[in-house]
């Protein structure tokens, strides 16, 4: 404690200091301070965070402490790389050669009897379910509704998905339905935390595009975009599209007026497993929901009940930080994507409704030896390990100066204040290989207000219809090696970095018009900053 609290006066000292002014890098500078105060005097006063969360790291000593507060301060000297900044994923970072399988290599420090329980975890992953009854044992219990037959056809090559494109569909992005509550009892299962939403009651949480023969399917989202064109301060003009989404040919009536339509396209799988390992505490330290800092940037985390022990915790995982786990993210996934019963989710016929009753009595795949779900205990342990493996990549030409350049801009006009850079995750992982990593996500994973042109209208838990979880921002510049395209954003509005930039309100309006009235060549620089992570 008493390293901890020297450096916390160092920092103090420091408030008179250039670096603390301000400006939009010295207010992140400043809530950096705050942060570090509010971990000192909750580890003397043990204050508690929502649902009870702890402030402090239990995990660490006070030397540790003092580390971890020193190594994730945010640089103000952009010269050169900082030490350690190449494995942003830290020691288990691929440093494979660049292609269309960086986001499929596992963590470079897993052993070797891991590494062969995460080529059969890829194996099932890959792996196309079919339909019951089949021949193909251990394979059937597809839908009977979905949107894939694989978890790989949605994340292409373990990376992002791509929306609709003309007449040609995608199965790498859906429709959320969801309605608000509408009675006393479900508005106290909401604030119970029992319920993140209410389903559409025919069409359940999700449309499901695609159906086992003899099935119709629920429906085929559309979309349709309105250009609007922007102007920045050095008269470049930039187009922006504007989506909107219906849905055509609905196969069982309409949809309840209530209802909500919310995209969700399938983000990178890397680095789910540092993700996971990082101390709530830590993420807690970023929240500012009364905006007590006066910087406009209010982050608020998704306090959400883990189905798979009961407790409220921190939600960390999906497009609105609404999952606890990999392993629910897996087993909801399986549910409402493939239709596929696990443990965690053991309902055959996935997201099928009571007013879909043919659905309900399809038949399933339930093989009887195997256990009394589609995907059992050990088909679930091993996606779930290759869910948590899949390595980060290492940042490609970090040392030049244009990429320095733009990584100061990205400091200066104030993108770190979501876009945290740097946590060092828990020491007392299950995991040792993701234990007390320096990783580089560049997020906060907490919820931020990002206006009315990306509201969605869907509250999820805590996150109102204006919020989304800050996503990470590692192997952003290897989106067009991976996966061939550049769409960004939870619904792919976005054909270039430059275009989800310009997408940015609420909190994030301050920092957008920076970014718009910056000269062309810092503009540049930034985005070359973004291509290396």
């Amino acid at each position: 404690m008493r390293r901890l609290l020297e450096f916390v006066r160092r920092s103090r000292r420091a408030n008179g200091s250039p670096l603390l002014r301000k400006t939009p890098a010295g207010l992140a500078r400043r809530r950096y301070v705050v942060l570090v105060l509010a971990l000192a005097s909750s580890a003397m006063a043990g204050d508690l965070q929502p649902a009870g969360l702890a402030t402090t790291r239990t995990d660490l000593n006070a030397k540790d402490q003092a580390r971890v507060i020193a190594v994730t301060r945010p640089t103000a000297d952009f010269s050169r790389p900082e030490q350690f900044e190449l494995m942003q994923g830290g020691a288990g970072t691929s440093r494979k050669d660049v292609s269309r399988d960086s986001f499929s290599q596992s963590s470079a420090n897993i052993t070797f009897e891991e590494e062969g329980d995460f080529k059969l975890g890829n194996a099932l992953f890959r792996k196309n379910w079919v339909s019951s009854p089949s021949s193909t044992q251990a394979s059937d219990g597809l839908g009977p509704l979905f949107n894939e037959r694989a978890c790989q056809n949605c994340h292409l090559k373990d990376g992002r998905g791509r929306p609709p494109q003309g007449d040609v569909g995608t199965t790498s992005m859906f429709l959320r339905l969801a309605r608000d509550a509408s009675s006393a009892e479900e508005k106290a299962a909401l604030a119970d935390h029992e319920v993140l939403n209410f389903p559409d009651p025919v069409y359940g949480r999700q449309l499901q595009e695609l159906a086992v023969p003899g099935l119709p399917g629920e429906g085929r989202m559309h979309v349709d975009y309105q250009e609007r064109k922007v102007e920045l301060t050095d008269r470049t003009v930039i187009s922006l599209r504007k989506p909107s989404y219906s849905v055509d040919g609905l196969g069982y009536g309409p949809l309840d007026p209530r209802t909500t339509l919310s995209p969700r396209l399938t983000p990178p799988m890397i680095g789910l497993g540092l993700i996971e390992q990082i101390a709530p505490a830590d993420i807690l330290a970023h929240a500012d929901p009364d905006d007590r800092d006066r910087d406009g940037i209010s982050g608020r985390p998704n306090i959400v009940r883990d189905s798979l022990n009961g407790k409220l915790t921190l939600g960390r995982f999906g497009w609105k930080a609404q999952t606890a786990s990999i392993r629910q993210q897996a087993a909801d996934a399986f549910a409402g994507d493939i239709g596929i019963s696990t443990p965690e989710e053991p309902k055959h016929w996935g997201d099928c409704t009571a007013a879909e009753a043919k659905c309900l009595d399809m038949p399933n795949g339930v093989q009887q030896r195997l256990g009394p779900v589609e995907a059992p205990p050990p088909v679930m342990d091993l996606v779930t390990f290759y869910s948590q493996n899949l390595a980060v990549p290492s940042r490609r030409d970090l040392d030049r100066p244009d990429v320095l350049a733009g990584k100061k801009t990205f400091y200066e006009i104030g993108c770190i204040a979501c876009h945290t850079p740097k946590f060092v995750t828990r020491r007392d992982t299950p995991n040792k290989a993701q234990a007390f990593q320096l990783i580089w996500p560049y997020s906060d994973f907490l919820l931020h207000d990002m206006g009315p042109d990306l509201a969605d209208g869907q509250a999820v838990g805590d996150a109102t219809g204006n919020e989304w979880r800050t996503p990470p921002l590692w192997g952003i510049g290897l989106t067009g090696t991976v996966n061939g395209n550049s769409f960004f954003l939870h619904d792919g509005r976005a054909r270039s970095l430059t275009e989800a930039i310009l997408w940015h309100g609420g909190e994030a309006q301050k920092a957008r018009d920076r970014f718009a009235a910056t000269n062309a060549a810092d503009r540049n620089a930034l985005l070359k900053f973004l291509e290396s992570l």
